[in-house]
C-alpha cells in the first residue's frame, strides 16, 4: 500500500527525523508512539500530503484512498448531524442528485420512442447499478449505526452540528472517516474526545477494519487492544516491530540489554587488541603483527546501542494542611444549560482521603460537577466545601485557562507567590521547560506542553484536594506514567475525570458513574465499574424484552429520606474500609504462616513473633465481627 524510504523532515534547518524507512501493508494496525514533539503528527501529515517532506521517497499503490482524522477540523455550519455524516458519501450523494434529475425528466417526457428517451433509460440503469455497487441502499443505516456506536442518540441526528462542542464534532468527523472505506486510515489521537464506552466500540471496529490503520495515541490499553505493530519515533529515528505496544516495549528492552552486553564484550576485545598493538610496536620483530592487528581493528564495525530519550517531567503534589473529615457535601444539586438538564437532584458526600473517578458518556455532567465544586459555574441546590479544604483544579480545556499572549515564564510568575517565585525556573525545568522554552508564548505550545505547564502552575498553590479533569489528554505515555505515580503518592483527596482505563487502573478506589442526570456510586476500581456496567446494560436489555413494566421507585425527596441516604452512604464507606482492613490482615497472616512453615526454629527464637501472630488473628476476628454487624444493619 505504502512504501517510505529515507524520509527526512526538517524545521528551521534542523531535522525532526531523518532517513526513516518502512512499509505499510493491508492489515497493519500501527501504533505510532513517541514523546510530545517527536514528530508523530507531522509524519501523519506527510503521509496525507498535508505538508511536504524534505528528502526521501513515498510510493503509494494506484488509486489508494487515505482518510485522515486531524486534531483540528473545520466544520460547515448549518448542517444537521446526519447531513454532515452523509458528506462521507461524496459519489453516492452525487449519483442521488443525478438519479433525481433523470427520474424527473423521464416523468415529464412523453417521447417514449425517441433516442433521447432511450439514452435516459440507459443512464438510469447505469446510475442505479453504480449506486447499488457503492452501497447506496445501505449507507443511511450504516451511518446511524456508526453514529450510535460513537455515542450519539437518535434524537440528536436532526440537531445542528453548531450546537455541539468541539469534542462531539470530532466524533462526527471520525464517523465520516469510518464510513468511507478508506484503504489507509490515519488517526491522530482519536480517543481524546471519546468516553470509555465509545473507545471500547472503536476498538472493536478498528480490529475488524479491512485496510491499514496508523494511529497516534497515548492510551496504552487502546494501543494494546487495537494494534499489531508499533513504530516509535525517538530522537529522529524510528523503531519498528510487529508487536502491540506493551509487547514491543518488553522486546525493545530485551534488545537494548543484548546490545549493551554485546557492546561491553566488544569494548573488552578492542581494549585487549590495543594493548597487544602497543606491546608489539616496541619490538622490531613484532612490528608486522602490530600492523596486522591495526588493520583488523580498523575493519571492526562498532556496536551501537539504541539511543533512549529518558527525559521525563518530575511531579510531586505536596499536601498543604489537613482538612476536616468532610471535603464536599451537596444536596439537591441540579444544573441545566437552557433546555438541556444535565444533573438533577444529586446528593453527594465526599470524605477526606477519598480517591474517586468520574466516568460516563460525554455530556452527562462530569466536567460540569467539577466546575460546580470549584465555583466556576452557577447551579441550583446546595454545595458546601469542608473545613480547610484547598482545591487544586486542572481544567480539561487548558487553552481557555492560559493567556496565549503571555510566555511560559510570565504565566508562572503571575501565578507565583512571594515565597515560591524564586523557584519558578527550577519548577519549569523539572517539567521539561528549559532554556529558551520558557520564552515561548502559550499560544504556540502543543497540547502536551500546555498540559505540562498547567500541571506546573498547579503546584504554585497550596493543595489538599485535587480535581483533575482529563489530565492525560495530549500527554505522552511516559508523562502519563509519571503523573499517575505522583497522584498515587498524593496523600490528600482526589477526584479524576478520565476516559483512560489504563490510567485509572489502581489509581482510584471509588467510581461515580454519570448517566441520565443522576450519579451512581461504585465501591471499587475502574475494572469493577466496567464489569458492573456490562451487567447493568445486560439487565437493561432484559427489561426491554419484558411485557410487564416494573413499578418505578420514587426518588428520595424529603429531608428525612436524604438524611437516611447520607447515613447509608456513610455506613457503606465504613463497610468498604473494614473490607480493605480484613484483606490486609489476611495477607499479613498468610505471610506469617509462610514464615512458620519455612523455618519454624528461626521464628521460635523471636520472642515477639507468636505474640504478634496471635494479635493479628484476634484483630482479624474482631474486624470480621464489626463487618458482619454493619453488613446486617445495612441490609436489614
Amino acid at each position: 500500500m505504502l512504501n517510505i524510504h529515507n524520509l527526512t523532515v526538517s524545521f528551521a534547518g534542523e531535522d525532526l527525523f531523518a532517513g526513516i524507512t518502512f512499509k505499510l501493508n493491508g492489515g497493519d494496525n500501527v501504533g505510532l508512539v513517541g514523546k510530545n514533539g517527536a514528530g508523530k503528527s507531522t509524519l501523519l501529515k506527510v503521509i496525507s500530503s498535508d505538508i511536504e517532506y524534505d528528502g526521501g521517497t513515498m510510493a503509494f499503490e494506484k488509486d489508494i484512498k487515505i482518510g485522515f482524522l486531524r486534531q483540528d477540523i473545520d466544520f460547515v455550519y448549518g448542517r444537521t448531524i446526519l447531513e454532515e455524516a452523509y458528506e462521507a458519501f461524496v459519489e453516492i450523494k452525487e449519483i442521488e442528485r443525478k438519479l433525481e434529475t433523470v427520474n424527473k425528466e423521464l416523468a415529464e417526457r412523453t417521447d417514449y420512442e425517441s433516442d433521447y428517451y432511450t439514452d435516459l433509460i440507459h443512464e438510469l440503469t447505469d446510475l442505479t447499478q453504480r449506486y447499488e455497487l457503492l452501497g447506496g441502499y445501505n449507507y443511511q443505516g450504516d451511518t446511524e449505526k456508526i453514529l450510535q456506536g460513537l455515542g450519539f442518540k437518535r434524537e440528536d441526528f436532526d440537531k445542528l452540528t453548531d450546537t455541539f462542542s468541539g469534542g462531539w464534532r470530532m466524533r462526527i468527523e471520525l464517523a465520516k472517516l469510518l464510513l468511507q472505506n478508506n484503504d489507509i486510515l490515519l488517526l491522530d489521537e482519536p480517543t481524546n474526545h471519546l468516553d470509555i464506552e465509545s473507545i471500547i466500540w472503536l476498538e472493536s471496529f478498528l480490529k475488524n477494519y479491512a485496510g491499514a490503520v496508523m494511529l497516534v495515541s497515548h492510551d496504552k490499553m487502546f494501543l494494546d487492544n487495537v494494534t499489531n505493530r508499533t513504530i516509535e519515533i525517538s530522537l529522529g529515528q524510528i523503531y519498528d516491530f510487529k508487536k502491540p505496544y506493551s509487547q514491543y516495549l518488553a522486546l525493545r528492552g530485551e534488545i537494548r540489554e543484548k546490545q549493551l552486553q554485546a557492546q561491553k564484550n566488544q569494548e573488552k576485545e578492542i581494549k585487549a587488541t590495543e594493548l597487544l598493538i602497543n606491546k608489539f610496536r616496541a619490538k622490531a620483530n613484532k612490528a608486522s603483527m602490530a600492523q596486522s592487528l591495526i588493520k583488523k581493528l580498523d575493519k571492526v564495525t562498532r556496536i551501537e546501542v539504541d539511543l533512549e530519550d529518558t527525559a521525563v517531567m518530575n511531579v510531586r503534589f505536596p499536601l498543604s494542611i489537613q482538612p476536616g473529615k468532610i471535603i464536599v457535601e451537596a444536596e439537591d444539586l441540579s444544573k441545566n444549560y437552557g433546555d438541556n438538564q444535565v444533573l438533577e437532584n444529586v446528593n453527594l458526600l465526599i470524605e477526606r482521603g477519598s480517591k474517586i473517578a468520574f466516568v460516563g458518556q460525554n455530556g452527562q455532567g462530569k466536567s460540569t460537577l467539577a466546575k460546580m465544586m470549584v465555583g466556576e459555574i452557577p447551579f441550583e441546590g446546595k454545595l458546601k466545601l469542608g473545613h480547610n479544604v484547598q482545591i487544586g483544579y486542572f481544567a480539561q480545556n487548558q487553552s481557555e485557562y492560559l493567556d496565549g499572549e503571555k510566555t511560559v515564564l510570565q504565566i508562572m510568575e503571575d501565578a507565583a507567590t512571594d515565597s515560591n517565585r524564586v523557584r519558578v525556573r527550577d519548577m519549569l525545568g523539572s517539567f521539561l521547560f528549559g532554556g529558551d522554552d520558557v520564552d515561548k508564548k502559550a499560544k504556540v505550545l502543543s497540547g502536551g506542553e500546555r498540559n505540562r505547564l498547567a500541571l506546573c502552575k498547579l503546584l504554585l498553590q497550596p493543595i489538599n484536594t485535587l480535581i483533575m479533569d482529563e489530565p492525560t489528554n495530549h500527554l505522552d505515555i511516559a508523562s502519563k506514567n509519571v503523573l499517575k505515580r505522583a497522584l498515587k503518592d498524593f496523600k490528600g483527596t482526589m477526584i479524576v475525570v478520565s476516559h483512560d482505563r489504563d490510567f485509572l487502573q489502581g489509581l482510584t478506589s471509588t467510581v461515580y458513574g454519570f448517566k441520565d442526570k443522576v450519579i451512581k456510586e461504585y465501591l471499587g476500581d475502574i475494572d469493577y465499574f466496567l464489569a458492573q456496567h456490562k451487567m447493568e446494560n445486560l439487565r437493561e436489555a432484559e427489561k426491554r424484552t419484558k411485557i410487564v413494566e416494573e413499578k418505578k421507585v420514587a426518588p428520595a425527596n424529603s429531608k428525612e429520606e436524604r438524611l437516611q441516604e447520607k447515613e447509608r452512604k456513610k455506613a457503606q464507606n465504613k463497610l468498604s474500609n473494614l473490607e480493605s482492613q480484613i484483606s490486609d490482615l489476611e495477607k499479613e497472616i498468610i505471610n506469617l504462616d509462610a514464615l512458620i512453615s519455612e523455618d519454624f526454629e528461626k521464628v521460635s527464637q523471636d520472642a515477639t513473633f507468636f505474640k504478634n501472630y496471635e494479635a493479628k488473628k484476634e484483630l482479624l476476628d474482631e474486624v470480621m465481627e464489626r463487618w458482619s454487624a454493619l453488613d446486617d444493619k445495612i441490609n436489614a
